[in-house]
């Protein structure tokens, strides 16, 4: 995520990242960034100080405040004092950019920067809900969801495959392997309660896991 008020700096970073085959989020304020941040989880920020509305600094408090570690936090901003590079850096940042700045060494850090953090920033997130396979975690925008072994399997099969339809027979052999055979379809059934129950704002109108009548059942990314 891109998190910087000046509209031509911003697109910059976005064309430069881009270029390099990331996926990017942007953010012209600390408010927006917020929002952003809670609905895309995103892997890395490089983040403006001096932002309309919340600051640079008071947004990289807050996302440590959620805590979250496993986002990493590169500082891009006009502040080039040593004093404020130590403080940015002891605030949460793990890296410090000055401007004016070379796009390709903003890059590099990038690149650095997940080098040395990427192993905690394994996650798919679908419009608020992340999964973290490696960390055995959900997270519905900034709450911990708790599930069972099997409502975890089965919410991480259906966020590697949205959009497709999978059947009930289908769902039993990917998440019990090796007794399929002594589990009936109205088991499934419960898991997707349970986990309409966790993961639904109105579980009884699921917006997430959706039926499809006579088919089984499919993830939207809405």
């Amino acid at each position: 995520m891109v998190v910087e008020d000046d509209f031509m700096i911003r697109d910059l970073v976005k064309i430069y990242l881009e270029k390099n085959n990331y996926t990017v989020i942007e953010a012209s304020d600390g408010e927006e960034a917020k929002h952003m941040f809670l609905k895309h989880h995103p892997c890395l920020i490089v983040l403006d100080l001096m932002l309309p509305k919340l600051s640079g600094e008071a947004f990289c408090k807050w996302v440590r405040n959620q805590d979250q570690f496993d986002t990493s936090i590169i500082m891009l901003s006009a502040k080039a004092r040593v004093d404020d590079k130590i403080a940015g850096l002891k605030m949460g940042a793990d890296s410090y950019i000055t401007k004016p700045f070379d796009p390709n060494e903003l890059i590099a850090q990038v690149e650095a920067v997940l080098r040395r953090t990427g192993q905690f920033c394994q996650k798919i997130v679908c419009s608020g809900l992340a999964i973290m396979p490696r960390k055995g975690e959900v997270l519905l925008y900034d709450q911990k969801i708790y599930l069972t072994k099997h409502e975890f399997n089965l919410l991480y099969y259906f966020m590697q495959h949205p959009n497709v339809v999978f059947s009930r027979e289908q769902l039993v052999r990917k998440i019990y392997p090796i007794d399929e055979q002594a589990i009936l379809d109205r088991t499934i059934d419960a898991h997707i309660k349970k986990l309409r129950e966790k993961i639904e704002d109105v579980p009884s109108k699921p917006k997430r896991i959706r039926t499809v009548r006579g088919m089984g059942y499919k993830f939207v990314d809405y």
